[in-house]
């Protein structure tokens, strides 16, 4: 009698397991997420937008002496500027992807000795633009600076201060348009600018820089027009800038640029240099009003030294002297300003400076506010104490 035969209890090779329906989704799923995940690795990151608010407010209390014909002295809390303008400011930016991004920025002019607005009383009297950028550079449309703002931005050392180049020249820290189309570049230390206005600022009232003078009219095409260049090259140490800024004339427009034939041109040649942490800047300043018949051409010259006295303490001091061609008529003027850190964002100042007037020129000190000019051919003192908070 045969002896039965046991069955194995492995399955032999050539019989497939089975499988199950909670396998199969598993592997299902298993594939459909490496391959999302592949997808998402090779595709480009989503469109970012960000929107900041930024600001700096400085406050300072001024004084000067032989204000008017009497020689009064005056004591004041400026509004048009302090050490610095102060300013509140929205700017954002969208990635468009393919390296272009759209921008805008608009920046309010404030007023800090009543909380009003500056620059005509304007809502965005600054700057309000929209920009598109790419590897080319960025290209505004709207209210911005010209050219002349940004040549001056390392030479001159004690900048858009009360007690700086705007006292000779009101035009030089608002040298801004109205209706203006502009552009920028950089590459490898070089920047390229230029703006075309079609009609470059019509507000008056509390703008130093104002020139009232509308434009974009269909009858005349020059009127009121303003175009600037800049060619400027920085290198770590160093640095050189070239701009001319041409403001056309118009029915009504200030500085005797009553007709658009006539042209207001002002041409800045400057450079820089750092050395052992001390930073020496100088320029020249070349100025040809058509407007003006019996003093049209004039040059500002100026040279500033800035130097680092402790990690928080600053020493800033410039000269600049104003000269009109052909006339006794000549400001020379001296600074002098300590500024101390009490952190990255505030710091406290001291501002020294005298201006000597020769000829029949009477110009203030002070260009932080009107109301403070001397009499012809008279000199001023100007001090100043204040605070500076950036955000």
């Amino acid at each position: 009698m045969s002896t039965p035969t046991r069955s194995s209890s492995r399955t032999p090779s050539h019989i497939a397991p089975r499988t199950t329906p909670w396998a199969l989704v598993g592997s299902v799923l298993s594939l459909c997420t490496a391959t999302a995940q592949a997808q998402a690795a090779q595709a480009p990151a989503a469109p970012t937008s960000t929107v900041q608010i930024y600001g700096l407010i400085d406050v300072g209390v001024e004084t000067l002496n032989q204000v008017g014909a009497n020689g009064d002295h005056l004591t004041r809390m400026p509004g048009n500027t302090a050490s610095v303008p102060s300013r509140l400011g929205l700017r954002g930016s969208e990635d468009l992807g393919q390296g272009l991004q759209a921008g805008f920025t608009l920046e309010s002019g404030l007023a800090m000795d009543t909380g009003g607005l500056n620059q005509g009383s304007r809502l965005f009297g600054r700057q309000a633009f929209v920009s598109l950028s790419g590897a080319w550079g960025q290209f505004n449309l709207g209210r911005q600076h010209t050219m002349t703002f940004f040549s001056l931005l390392d030479a001159d050392v004690i900048g858009p201060s009360a007690h700086g180049l705007a006292s000779l020249d009101s035009y030089l820290p608002n040298a801004r348009a109205d209706n203006a189309l502009g552009y920028r570049g950089k590459w490898d230390g070089f920047s390229v600018g230029a703006t075309y206005s079609l009609g470059r600022d019509t507000a008056t009232a509390g703008n130093p820089g104002a020139t009232n003078c509308a434009g974009e009219s269909a009858s005349d095409h020059r009127a009121c027009r303003e175009w600037s260049v800049l060619l400027k090259y920085d290198a770590a140490d160093w640095g050189v800038a070239a701009a001319q800024d041409t403001l056309r004339g118009g029915p009504g427009a200030f500085a005797n640029l009553s007709s658009s034939a006539l042209s207001d041109t002002r041409t800045n040649l400057n450079a820089w240099v750092r050395l052992s942490g001390i930073k020496l800047g100088a320029g020249v300043l070349h100025r040809h009003n058509g407007g003006s018949t019996a003093t049209p051409r004039s040059d500002i010259f100026y040279v500033g030294l800035s130097a680092p006295l402790t990690q928080a303490l600053l020493l800033e001091t410039q000269l600049a002297q104003l000269h009109y061609k052909d006339s006794a008529n000549k400001a020379t003027q001296g600074v002098l300003r300590l500024s101390y850190s009490l952190s990255k964002r505030t710091a406290v100042y001291a501002s020294l400076a005298r201006l000597d007037n020769s000829g029949s020129l009477a110009v203030s000190v002070s260009n932080g506010a009107a109301g403070g000019t001397p009499a012809a051919g008279r000199a001023q003192t100007g001090t100043m104490f204040g605070v500076r908070h950036s955000f």
